[in-house]
């Protein structure tokens, strides 16, 4: 049990170390965040669409196309969680018998389903954000197709942005929450696993959220 506290405690110092890491790189650097990139993409496809009656078609497919993917991930989400329930149980007694051959302690009743509970909690935050993404993408489809002269009002237009830009953090927040799974699930074999898994989801975070280099020339 010490073992595995202090484990669960590294692995959430590791991850706050490196979103305040990130949270400074990206307010010193803005264009080397992949999230202030995205953000001023956003922006930029609703000056074009608000400001093109024309536009009316790709704006639709383009907000169904988002909504279909985050009602897609939610039910992930949902189907993780009944999966988990289902398989509780079995998950303890497959993390016990395999840890005689790793060398690890056996996880008491107790620790499994404080293990068991972060897991579902995760998966549960993540329905959370894909739910809250779907919910304003949906707005941003009845205010990006206002009428033309109406559109063009600044208030508006920023007000679309935000919203957007909301969708797409709350997309994101539900994709990384899918991401801390990880090192929960690698947790079941034993507290080094755990450590061991975030340090290689934060190597991967690193990779993700670094802007893409502009091409020379």
């Amino acid at each position: 049990m010490p073992c595995d506290l202090i484990a669960f405690t590294i692995s959430c110092l590791l991850m706050l170390v490196y979103y305040i890491y990130l949270s400074r790189r990206t307010r010193r650097t803005p264009d080397s965040s992949v999230q202030a990139v995205n953000a001023m993409i956003r922006e930029r496809w609703v000056l074009m669409i608000m400001s093109n009656s024309k536009m009316d078609v790709l704006a639709i497919q383009t907000l169904r196309n988002s909504v279909m993917a985050a009602s897609f991930m939610a039910t992930t989400a949902m189907l993780l969680v009944i999966g988990v329930l289902n398989l509780g149980e079995k998950i303890g007694e497959w993390s016990n018998n395999v840890s005689p051959l790793i060398f690890i302690c056996k996880t008491s009743n107790e620790l499994w389903q404080i293990k068991l509970g972060i897991l579902l909690l995760s998966f549960a935050i993540a329905f959370f954000h894909f739910a809250m993404a779907i919910r304003f993408f949906n707005h941003v489809g009845y205010m990006i197709n206002l009428p033309c002269e109406t559109s063009i009002e600044k208030s508006l237009y920023k007000q679309t942005c935000i919203y957007l830009n909301k969708a797409g953090r709350y997309y994101s927040m539900g994709t990384r929450t899918f991401f801390f799974g990880l090192p929960i699930i690698l947790w079941f074999f034993g507290p080094c696993y755990l450590i061991l898994g975030t340090l290689v989801l934060i190597m991967g975070l690193t990779l993700i959220d670094k802007a893409p280099k502009k091409p020379m020339g």
